[in-house]
């Protein structure tokens, strides 16, 4: 089995991701992995963002895979909340692409990057100033 580092996005990066939604979609991407025999070896769904680590079967593509992963879940996702379709127009949720890598010899840095992904968006998020605008006296 290849391992393969998969990142993908909802549309327009919204950050949809908060509470019980972060905990609900991940159980949909489980599930819709164990339908089709991929292993996840390390998955973070971040506020904007999942990132995967998973082994797919070889006779499985990597496009195949993604395009069944993101349009059935797709379909659970607008079923358990069906007022995110109207924020989303129609059946898709997602971006229109994904990234995707082979792991091989780096598979250890990636799965330890993955683990530590919302760690470091945190640290990131801190160190944003809030500017406060000269002419309404708002913050950005």
């Amino acid at each position: 089995m290849i391992e393969n580092s998969v990142v993908f996005a909802p549309k327009y990066r919204r950050k949809v991701f908060y509470g019980e939604k972060r905990l609900e979609i991940g159980a949909i991407l489980r599930e819709l992995c164990e339908w089709k025999g991929v292993k996840i070896i390390t998955a973070e769904v971040c506020p904007d963002h999942v990132h995967m680590l998973v082994e797919i079967p070889p006779k499985m593509t990597v496009s195949g895979f993604m395009g069944f992963l993101k349009g059935k879940s797709s379909i659970m996702i607008y079923q358990k909340w069906g007022n995110m379709k109207y924020k989303y127009r129609n059946r898709s949720f997602w971006c229109r692409g994904y990234y995707v890598d082979t792991a091989g010899k780096n598979d250890k840095v990636i799965e330890a990057y993955i683990k530590n992904q919302l760690k470091e968006d945190e640290l990131s998020e801190q160190l944003t100033l809030d500017i406060e605008d000269p002419f309404t006296g708002n913050k950005k």
